[in-house]
């Protein structure tokens, strides 16, 4: 039986989940975990990361050994915020996350493979994490879970609001301090946040990036359609204020 509020944030990559880690983990007793199946992933796949040698020395690739972790130990803090990728899911029987309540994050899919292309070239579906996002939903629903679907967009949008109705139907209080964090890195960051943290390193709060319009590059475009039915399904079950 676990002691603590266990939340589980799935995500796919180049969104706003290191935010929203941070947020949580200015709570007033909450303990966050960093993407604990990174090196499990890069271990399984071979993917090329950046910092794929330091990640998987930094982490146990050890599926077993990690649920064993996550859903066990024991923390002084009253809930655990734990953030994981949804691509990271690949060969798992995803069981375990029917002891969390769950948070599903999505992004324009548009919008991730302009951002993840940069540093992953010619990403798949199966990179950015949409279709296995939506195939954890419903299997989620399926069990009864009945996870918490994200948009970033929506949340850019109106933080306190998205947050305030995130709690209550996680069942917690609506913290203040959830809108705002210290600038710079957190202690509990992977080895990997040198490689893609940078921007919410410099952010103190959750807050729409003024950019340029996103071009994607014509070879993603097939991707992209297939990603984008998966994150319309995902979109129609998003909180909205």
């Amino acid at each position: 039986m676990m002691s603590n509020t266990r939340i589980q944030l799935i995500s796919g990559p180049r969104n706003i989940s290191t935010a929203l880690m941070y947020s949580f983990g200015n709570r007033k007793s909450c303990h966050i975990i960093d993407e604990p199946l990174y090196a499990y992933y890069l271990q399984l796949t071979d993917a090329d990361h950046p910092g794929k040698n330091e990640i998987i020395h930094s982490l146990s690739a050890d599926p077993d050994e990690i649920i064993l972790n996550l859903t066990q130990d024991d923390y002084p803090q009253e809930e655990v915020f734990i953030k994981n990728m949804a691509h990271h899911f690949i060969g798992l029987n995803p069981i375990f996350s029917l002891t969390f309540k769950n948070i599903l994050l999505i992004r324009n899919t548009t919008e991730i493979l302009t951002s993840f292309s940069k540093v992953i070239p010619n990403p798949t579906i199966d990179d950015i994490g949409i279709k296995k996002e939506w195939k954890l939903y419903q299997y989620l629903i399926e069990k009864g879970n009945n996870p918490v679907v994200i948009d970033s967009g929506l949340l850019l949008e109106n933080p306190k609001a998205i947050l305030q109705k995130l709690c209550v139907l996680l069942d917690i209080s609506f913290q203040e301090s959830m809108l705002a964090w210290k600038q710079g890195p957190r202690i509990e960051d992977g080895v990997w946040a040198k490689h893609w943290y940078k921007n919410v390193h410099r952010s103190t709060q959750f807050k729409k990036q003024q950019s340029t319009p996103r071009i994607l590059k014509e070879n993603l475009n097939q991707v992209n359609e297939e990603a984008y039915f998966y994150y319309q399904k995902l979109l129609n079950k998003a909180i909205r204020v």
